[in-house]
C-alpha cells in the first residue's frame, strides 16, 4: 500500500496493507482483523473500535453466525431482498444477505457461509442451518 506525502510516494508495511487486500482471496472464506492488542474481532478496519491499536493480524473465519437482525429491502432490485447483520462466531459482525425468502429469516437464525463475495452486491451470502420450525399464527 502506498501513501503519499507531499510528491513523495512511501511504500507502508503493516497490518492496514491486510484489510484493502486480504492474503487469502478464498471466494469461500470470510477474512476479518483481531487487535494484537485487545483481542476484539473486527470486520474491515483499519483501526480496534476498542483501544484505537492498529497493530491488527488477519485471520480466516469459520464462516458459521447469528443472525443479528434482518431486513426486507425493496428498492433497486426487481424482487424483494433481505439484508441482514450476522455476528460471526469469532465476534465481529458483517452485513450480507442469507438465502431464501426473505419474510423468512428472523433473529436468532443460524446461518454457514455459502459464498464470501455475492457476484451483484459483493456482500457475503449465507444460508439457513436450520430448517426454522416457527409455529404460523
Amino acid at each position: 500500500m502506498y501513501h503519499y506525502s507531499g510528491s513523495v510516494a512511501h511504500q507502508s508495511s503493516g497490518s492496514a496493507a491486510a484489510v484493502l487486500e486480504p492474503t487469502a482471496p478464498d471466494q469461500n472464506a470470510i477474512v476479518f482483523q483481531r487487535c494484537n492488542w485487545c483481542g476484539t474481532a473486527m470486520y474491515h478496519r483499519l483501526l480496534c473500535p476498542v483501544c484505537q491499536g492498529s497493530d491488527l493480524r488477519t485471520e480466516r473465519s469459520e464462516g458459521v453466525g447469528t443472525v443479528r437482525h434482518s431486513t426486507v429491502v425493496h428498492r433497486n432490485t426487481p424482487g424483494a431482498r433481505n439484508v441482514s447483520m450476522i455476528e460471526m462466531a469469532e465476534g465481529f459482525v458483517v452485513r450480507g444477505r442469507v438465502m431464501g425468502p426473505p419474510i423468512g429469516i428472523h433473529s436468532g437464525d443460524r446461518v454457514r457461509l455459502s459464498t464470501a463475495k455475492d457476484p451483484v452486491r459483493g456482500e457475503p451470502v449465507f444460508q439457513l442451518l436450520d430448517e426454522p420450525y416457527r409455529a404460523w399464527t
